[in-house]
């Protein structure tokens, strides 16, 4: 038996896993880091924490799992997206990495806007957000020019992992998709945009493709971690595009609803001339030569952990949502907008508030707990929506994270979404879709749509319920009402709080 090993590069933990050829899988280790807070706004880590991480996690699986590690084939990676890594010309970090949630560089984006004008959109397909890499790019050369003089090349997160345990500095794209540089419908560096910016050349590393073998494992790094130097090392690919890979969004037609903190609804996509004017994201997938469109919640779970930790603090999530499930469809009249920390999509608004609208003094929490849940989905739907206005049809779609926990919110998204929605048997995540990439590069399988039909098993179908699919369309309606009519008044109370 032989076996692979997928690297997810998170945001507070790296995690490891072990999976055979029948894609059982064997063993997983986590290892945690911390963040650095600096000041309001800002968020870093230190590479050397991910490698240490790594480190950590490999020794532990391979301890536990007994598995010898010449049996092991193939390592690949998921990656938080966007985090900017300044290296030298001996490739030596120069600086703390500053992560995709540091949202100091509003003013970069307006400056990429006026500079690029049109051209942003029609080039990267993406409009300019803090969170991406072209922005941080921009802060370390505006206000720390000495050190930035210094820097002969970029990688993210996974991609400097890769090159501590390789040697060799590479991009991967649908990782790349996400620094606002790349050429997204193109797959290359976009050479107008880094002249507009001055950026030294050799800046943007050689791109490589998800599934690609990138050479084998150090000698230093297969001594600290007990891997084998044969093991081939494989690109792996960006943290939505391994999550979509892992619950098998390979093909057209499928779309993946995904509640974590944060969700997203990401559907695969083969046209690179799909054009959504950059109100979703559109990024390079991991599968070669596709695209996958995503549009973001921003408070999807975190929604309703506020809720327990404000109103139910005392109960764990399934004896808080127990009573959800004997209310009807629509709460008795109570909606709720999941803008606790602004929005995303369709609104890239950062002052917008949430709010419960309709409350009356018949409503109780589990009422309260049911709008936040159907208006989290709402505000995923928006997505939808705008996905099927572009002409992309979805016939099922893959619900993973929190809200694929929990069968009234399955039955919820299959009716709000008015699609099927299937829950995953085993979900592990972006980790398994990285494992899933070093398997294809291995040569186990010739693709990852054969791969994901071996490896992805899918548990229940939920239909949807035509009466409750009506209820929430004239529910949908009104809630799309509440953005604009309270923007104006959030800003207000925005302003009334400093």
């Amino acid at each position: 038996m032989k076996y692979v090993i997928g690297i997810d590069l998170g945001t507070s933990s790296v995690k490891t896993l072990l999976v055979d050829q029948q894609g059982e899988i064997r063993g997983e280790a986590t290892a945690s880091y911390p963040l650095i807070h600096e000041r309001p706004g800002y968020s870093e880590q230190n590479p050397e924490e991910w490698v240490n991480g790594t480190v950590s996690g490999l020794q532990q699986l391979l301890q536990e799992s007994g598995i010898s590690p010449e049996d092991i084939e193939g390592v690949s990676f998921s990656g938080q997206m966007h985090g900017l890594v300044l290296l030298d010309e001996q490739n030596n970090v120069l600086r703390n990495a500053i992560l995709w949630n540091d949202t100091r560089t509003t003013k970069e984006c307006r400056e990429i806007e006026q500079k690029l004008g049109d051209g942003l959109l029609k080039i990267t397909r993406n409009a300019a957000l803090e969170g991406f890499t072209l922005p941080k790019v921009l802060w370390v050369q505006k206000h720390e020019p000495e050190l930035f003089a210094k820097a002969a090349r970029f990688v993210l997160p996974k991609d400097y992992l890769r090159y501590r345990m390789t040697g060799s500095v590479q991009m991967e794209i649908s990782d790349a998709a996400g620094t606002l540089m790349l050429n997204v419908p193109e797959g290359k560096w976009s050479e107008e945009i880094i002249q507009a910016f001055h950026l030294p050349e050799g800046f943007c590393p050689p791109i490589v493709g998800s599934s690609e073998d990138t050479g084998t494992i150090l000698p230093e790094f297969a001594k600290l971690s007990g891997l084998s130097e044969k093991t081939r090392v494989f690109g792996g690919g960006a943290d939505n595009a391994c999550g979509a890979v892992g619950a098998g969004i390979v093909r057209e037609g499928d779309a993946m609803c995904s509640i974590g903190t944060s969700g997203v609804v990401l559907t695969y996509e083969e046209d690179k001339n799909k054009d959504f004017a950059g109100k979703v994201h559109f990024f390079n997938h991991a599968h070669p030569g596709a695209f996958y469109a995503m549009g973001v919640t921003l408070a999807a779970g975190y929604s309703l952990s506020w809720f327990k930790d404000s109103l139910a603090s005392e109960l764990s999530f399934d004896e808080m949502l127990k009573p959800v499930a004997d209310l009807p469809p629509g709460a008795d009249g109570l909606l709720f907008t999941p803008y606790l920390v602004g929005e995303r999509t369709p609104h890239a608004d950062s002052a917008i508030r949430a709010s419960f609208i309709g409350l009356s003094g018949t409503h109780r929490r589990e009422h309260m707990a049911r709008a936040v849940m159907e208006g989290i989905t709402f505000s995923l739907a928006e997505s939808l929506e705008l996905f099927r206005q572009a002409g992309i049809s979805t016939r099922r779609i893959i619900s993973i994270g929190g809200g694929a926990k929990n069968p009234v919110w399955l039955q919820m998204q299959a009716d709000i979404f008015n699609t099927p929605v299937v829950s995953l048997k085993n979900e592990q995540g972006p980790a398994m879709g990285a494992a899933m990439m070093a398997a294809v590069g291995s040569g186990w399988f010739d693709s990852l749509k054969e791969c994901a039909d071996q490896f992805s098993g899918y548990g229940k179908i939920y239909e949807p319920i035509p009466a409750n699919v009506d209820t929430y369309a004239r529910l949908f309606k009104l809630y799309q009402q509440v953005y604009s009519a309270t923007r104006e008044l959030n800003q207000g109370l925005q302003e009334f709080r400093g």
